[in-house]
Protein backbone atom coordinates (compact mmCIF):
# COMPACT_ATOMS: atom_id res chain seq x y z
CA UNK A 1 0.00 0.00 0.00
CA UNK A 2 1.24 3.36 -0.83
CA UNK A 3 1.10 6.53 1.32
CA UNK A 4 -1.85 8.53 -0.94
CA UNK A 5 -4.37 11.44 -0.31
CA UNK A 6 -7.75 10.92 -2.33
CA UNK A 7 -8.99 13.96 -3.56
CA UNK A 8 -12.47 15.31 -4.42
CA UNK A 9 -10.81 16.22 -7.60
CA UNK A 10 -7.20 15.82 -8.88
CA UNK A 11 -4.60 18.29 -11.00
CA UNK A 12 -2.42 17.74 -13.18
CA UNK A 13 0.26 17.16 -11.10
CA UNK A 14 -1.79 14.23 -9.28
CA UNK A 15 -1.75 12.67 -12.62
CA UNK A 16 2.31 12.80 -12.72
CA UNK A 17 2.50 11.42 -8.90
CA UNK A 18 0.04 8.92 -9.43
CA UNK A 19 2.00 7.20 -12.44
CA UNK A 20 4.76 7.86 -10.34
CA UNK A 21 3.25 5.48 -7.57
CA UNK A 22 1.89 3.13 -9.55
CA UNK A 23 5.20 2.37 -11.35
CA UNK A 24 6.75 2.41 -7.84
CA UNK A 25 7.78 -1.10 -5.53
CA UNK A 26 4.63 -0.82 -4.21
CA UNK A 27 2.63 0.08 -7.03
CA UNK A 28 0.95 -2.19 -9.75
CA UNK A 29 2.50 -5.40 -10.90
CA UNK A 30 0.78 -5.07 -14.23
CA UNK A 31 2.50 -1.15 -14.67
CA UNK A 32 6.11 -1.99 -13.12
CA UNK A 33 5.89 -4.60 -16.17
CA UNK A 34 4.96 -2.31 -19.00
CA UNK A 35 7.96 -1.03 -21.98
CA UNK A 36 7.37 1.57 -24.44
CA UNK A 37 6.86 -1.35 -26.58
CA UNK A 38 4.41 -3.19 -24.72
CA UNK A 39 2.48 -0.01 -24.77
CA UNK A 40 2.31 0.59 -28.15
CA UNK A 41 -0.83 -0.70 -28.63
CA UNK A 42 -2.64 0.52 -25.93
CA UNK A 43 -1.25 4.08 -27.40
CA UNK A 44 -2.87 3.48 -31.06
CA UNK A 45 -6.44 2.04 -29.74
CA UNK A 46 -6.49 5.54 -27.13
CA UNK A 47 -6.01 7.79 -30.19
CA UNK A 48 -9.02 5.83 -31.97
CA UNK A 49 -11.07 6.18 -29.47
CA UNK A 50 -10.37 9.74 -28.89
CA UNK A 51 -11.52 10.05 -32.71
CA UNK A 52 -14.73 7.95 -32.27
CA UNK A 53 -15.94 10.45 -29.05
CA UNK A 54 -15.38 12.97 -31.52
CA UNK A 55 -17.20 11.53 -34.41
CA UNK A 56 -20.13 10.78 -32.08
CA UNK A 57 -20.59 14.75 -30.67
CA UNK A 58 -20.21 12.77 -27.22
CA UNK A 59 -18.43 15.50 -25.52
CA UNK A 60 -18.55 13.34 -21.72
CA UNK A 61 -16.91 10.53 -23.64
CA UNK A 62 -14.03 12.80 -25.18
CA UNK A 63 -13.24 14.25 -21.90
CA UNK A 64 -12.53 10.56 -20.76
CA UNK A 65 -11.06 9.32 -24.25
CA UNK A 66 -8.77 12.50 -23.48
CA UNK A 67 -7.88 11.61 -20.37
CA UNK A 68 -7.12 7.95 -21.34
CA UNK A 69 -4.67 9.28 -24.40
CA UNK A 70 -3.05 11.64 -21.69
CA UNK A 71 -2.70 9.19 -19.48
CA UNK A 72 -0.51 7.28 -22.12
CA UNK A 73 2.09 10.03 -22.66
CA UNK A 74 2.45 10.04 -18.68
CA UNK A 75 2.97 6.66 -18.66
CA UNK A 76 6.15 6.72 -21.42
CA UNK A 77 7.56 9.68 -19.84
CA UNK A 78 7.50 8.02 -16.52
CA UNK A 79 9.32 5.24 -18.00
CA UNK A 80 11.74 7.29 -19.40
CA UNK A 81 12.60 9.58 -16.10
CA UNK A 82 13.20 6.73 -14.20
CA UNK A 83 15.65 5.56 -16.86
CA UNK A 84 17.30 8.92 -16.67
CA UNK A 85 16.14 9.91 -19.82
CA UNK A 86 13.52 12.37 -20.30
CA UNK A 87 10.44 13.79 -17.96
CA UNK A 88 7.18 15.21 -18.67
CA UNK A 89 8.32 18.30 -18.09
CA UNK A 90 11.06 18.07 -21.00
CA UNK A 91 8.02 16.78 -23.43
CA UNK A 92 5.86 20.07 -22.19
CA UNK A 93 8.86 21.84 -23.09
CA UNK A 94 9.72 20.69 -26.17
CA UNK A 95 5.86 20.91 -27.36
CA UNK A 96 5.86 24.90 -26.02
CA UNK A 97 9.38 25.63 -28.08
CA UNK A 98 8.00 23.73 -31.05
CA UNK A 99 5.08 26.06 -30.72
CA UNK A 100 6.13 29.10 -30.33
CA UNK A 101 9.06 28.65 -33.34
CA UNK A 102 6.55 27.40 -35.65
CA UNK A 103 4.34 30.19 -35.18
CA UNK A 104 6.74 32.93 -35.79
CA UNK A 105 3.08 35.53 -37.38
CA UNK A 106 1.50 34.83 -33.68
CA UNK A 107 4.88 35.38 -31.77
CA UNK A 108 7.16 36.98 -33.62
CA UNK A 109 6.77 39.92 -36.18
CA UNK A 110 6.16 37.79 -39.70
CA UNK A 111 2.77 38.07 -40.98
CA UNK A 112 0.48 35.91 -43.09
CA UNK A 113 -2.33 36.57 -44.70
CA UNK A 114 -4.83 33.61 -44.10
CA UNK A 115 -4.53 30.02 -43.01
CA UNK A 116 -3.03 28.84 -46.40
CA UNK A 117 -0.17 31.01 -46.49
CA UNK A 118 0.47 30.08 -42.51
CA UNK A 119 0.24 26.04 -42.89
CA UNK A 120 2.96 26.51 -46.12
CA UNK A 121 5.27 28.44 -44.02
CA UNK A 122 4.34 26.23 -40.85
CA UNK A 123 5.36 22.85 -43.46
CA UNK A 124 8.62 25.50 -44.58
CA UNK A 125 9.24 25.49 -40.82
CA UNK A 126 9.16 22.02 -40.12
CA UNK A 127 11.30 21.04 -42.59
CA UNK A 128 13.64 23.06 -41.45
CA UNK A 129 13.38 22.50 -38.39
CA UNK A 130 14.22 18.75 -38.97
CA UNK A 131 16.93 18.64 -41.60
CA UNK A 132 14.51 17.90 -44.43
CA UNK A 133 16.88 18.85 -47.70
CA UNK A 134 14.53 17.72 -50.08
CA UNK A 135 11.18 17.00 -50.89
CA UNK A 136 11.90 13.56 -50.86
CA UNK A 137 13.20 13.76 -47.23
CA UNK A 138 9.57 15.54 -46.36
CA UNK A 139 8.35 12.17 -48.16
CA UNK A 140 10.36 9.54 -46.39
CA UNK A 141 9.44 11.05 -42.97
CA UNK A 142 6.03 10.71 -43.62
CA UNK A 143 5.38 7.78 -40.77
CA UNK A 144 5.10 4.29 -41.68
CA UNK A 145 2.72 3.18 -38.88
CA UNK A 146 -0.25 5.68 -40.64
CA UNK A 147 -3.41 4.14 -42.29
CA UNK A 148 -2.37 3.48 -45.43
CA UNK A 149 -4.41 6.11 -47.03
CA UNK A 150 -3.92 8.55 -44.93
CA UNK A 151 -0.19 7.80 -46.02
CA UNK A 152 -1.05 7.70 -49.03
CA UNK A 153 -2.49 10.72 -49.42
CA UNK A 154 0.12 13.00 -47.20
CA UNK A 155 3.02 11.69 -49.40
CA UNK A 156 1.17 12.81 -52.80
CA UNK A 157 0.88 15.76 -51.11
CA UNK A 158 4.09 16.28 -50.52
CA UNK A 159 5.29 15.60 -53.87
CA UNK A 160 2.44 17.64 -55.28
CA UNK A 161 3.74 20.34 -53.45
CA UNK A 162 7.05 19.99 -54.84
CA UNK A 163 5.41 20.40 -58.17
CA UNK A 164 5.16 16.76 -59.03
CA UNK A 165 1.47 16.34 -59.83
CA UNK A 166 -0.94 15.78 -62.78
CA UNK A 167 -1.35 19.07 -64.62
CA UNK A 168 -5.06 18.00 -64.38
CA UNK A 169 -7.32 15.80 -62.57
CA UNK A 170 -7.78 13.32 -65.56
CA UNK A 171 -4.21 12.44 -65.05
CA UNK A 172 -4.73 10.86 -61.89
CA UNK A 173 -8.30 9.25 -63.31
CA UNK A 174 -5.94 8.03 -66.31
CA UNK A 175 -3.94 6.61 -64.27
CA UNK A 176 -6.36 4.51 -62.14
CA UNK A 177 -7.81 3.22 -65.43
CA UNK A 178 -4.39 1.53 -66.14
CA UNK A 179 -3.57 0.26 -62.43
CA UNK A 180 -7.02 -1.57 -62.99
CA UNK A 181 -5.65 -2.95 -66.13
CA UNK A 182 -2.59 -3.86 -64.72
CA UNK A 183 -4.52 -5.34 -61.86
CA UNK A 184 -6.71 -7.20 -64.51
CA UNK A 185 -3.68 -8.56 -66.14
CA UNK A 186 -2.25 -9.88 -63.03
CA UNK A 187 -5.72 -11.36 -62.09
CA UNK A 188 -5.30 -13.45 -65.09
CA UNK A 189 -1.94 -14.96 -64.33
CA UNK A 190 -2.64 -17.80 -62.28
CA UNK A 191 0.71 -19.03 -62.65
CA UNK A 192 2.00 -16.09 -60.93
CA UNK A 193 1.80 -15.84 -57.08
CA UNK A 194 -0.19 -13.10 -55.69
CA UNK A 195 3.10 -11.30 -54.11
CA UNK A 196 5.53 -11.26 -57.51
CA UNK A 197 6.78 -8.51 -59.09
CA UNK A 198 4.15 -7.11 -61.01
CA UNK A 199 1.50 -9.36 -58.91
CA UNK A 200 -1.50 -8.89 -57.55
CA UNK A 201 -0.44 -7.62 -54.37
CA UNK A 202 1.64 -4.52 -56.14
CA UNK A 203 -1.20 -3.90 -59.04
CA UNK A 204 -3.46 -3.92 -56.47
CA UNK A 205 -1.54 -1.81 -53.80
CA UNK A 206 -0.77 1.00 -56.64
CA UNK A 207 -5.01 1.31 -57.83
CA UNK A 208 -5.73 2.04 -54.02
CA UNK A 209 -2.93 4.52 -54.02
CA UNK A 210 -4.24 6.33 -57.28
CA UNK A 211 -7.90 6.26 -55.95
CA UNK A 212 -6.35 7.77 -52.48
CA UNK A 213 -5.00 10.83 -54.84
CA UNK A 214 -8.35 11.21 -56.63
CA UNK A 215 -10.14 11.24 -53.17
CA UNK A 216 -7.74 13.71 -51.62
CA UNK A 217 -7.93 16.02 -54.79
CA UNK A 218 -11.55 16.64 -54.48
CA UNK A 219 -11.39 17.25 -50.76
CA UNK A 220 -12.36 13.67 -49.51
CA UNK A 221 -10.52 11.89 -46.93
CA UNK A 222 -9.81 8.72 -48.47
CA UNK A 223 -10.08 6.95 -45.09
CA UNK A 224 -13.50 8.47 -44.24
CA UNK A 225 -14.66 7.59 -47.50
CA UNK A 226 -13.59 3.63 -46.86
CA UNK A 227 -15.16 3.75 -43.53
CA UNK A 228 -18.56 5.12 -45.58
CA UNK A 229 -17.60 2.59 -47.74
CA UNK A 230 -17.69 -0.21 -45.41
CA UNK A 231 -20.41 1.26 -43.33
CA UNK A 232 -22.73 0.76 -46.41
CA UNK A 233 -21.52 -2.59 -47.31
CA UNK A 234 -22.86 -3.57 -43.77
CA UNK A 235 -26.09 -2.20 -43.78
CA UNK A 236 -26.75 -3.80 -47.43
CA UNK A 237 -25.22 -7.00 -46.68
CA UNK A 238 -27.63 -7.10 -43.24
CA UNK A 239 -30.71 -6.82 -45.39
CA UNK A 240 -29.66 -9.06 -47.96
CA UNK A 241 -29.18 -11.75 -45.26
CA UNK A 242 -31.79 -10.90 -42.69
CA UNK A 243 -34.24 -10.33 -46.28
CA UNK A 244 -33.06 -13.94 -47.62
CA UNK A 245 -35.53 -16.82 -47.30
CA UNK A 246 -32.04 -19.32 -47.37
CA UNK A 247 -28.62 -19.33 -45.71
CA UNK A 248 -27.07 -17.53 -48.45
CA UNK A 249 -24.26 -19.90 -49.60
CA UNK A 250 -27.19 -21.53 -50.74
CA UNK A 251 -28.10 -19.15 -53.24
CA UNK A 252 -27.60 -18.34 -56.35
CA UNK A 253 -25.26 -15.93 -58.07
CA UNK A 254 -28.66 -14.16 -59.74
CA UNK A 255 -30.35 -14.55 -56.00
CA UNK A 256 -28.05 -12.74 -54.37
CA UNK A 257 -27.46 -9.92 -56.76
CA UNK A 258 -31.67 -9.64 -56.88
CA UNK A 259 -31.43 -9.39 -53.22
CA UNK A 260 -28.50 -7.09 -53.51
CA UNK A 261 -30.31 -4.55 -55.60
CA UNK A 262 -33.07 -4.75 -53.08
CA UNK A 263 -30.82 -3.29 -50.46
CA UNK A 264 -29.55 -0.61 -52.80
CA UNK A 265 -33.53 0.44 -53.57
CA UNK A 266 -34.03 0.29 -49.67
CA UNK A 267 -31.57 3.26 -49.32
CA UNK A 268 -32.69 5.14 -52.00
Amino acid sequence: MVDFQCKNRYSYEDLLHIMALLRSPGGCPWDREQTHTSLRRNFLEESCEVVEAIDRGDLDGLCEELGDALLQVVFHAQLETEQGGFTMGDVVDRVCKKLVYRHPHVFGSEHVENSTQELDRWEALKRAEKGQQSAADAVDAVAKTLPALWRAEKIQSKAAKAGFDWPSGDGAMQKLEEEIGELRQALSDSSAAPDAPHGVKEEAGDALFIAAKIAADHGIDPEEALHAACDKFARRFRFVESTSTAPLDELSPADKLALWKQAKQSES
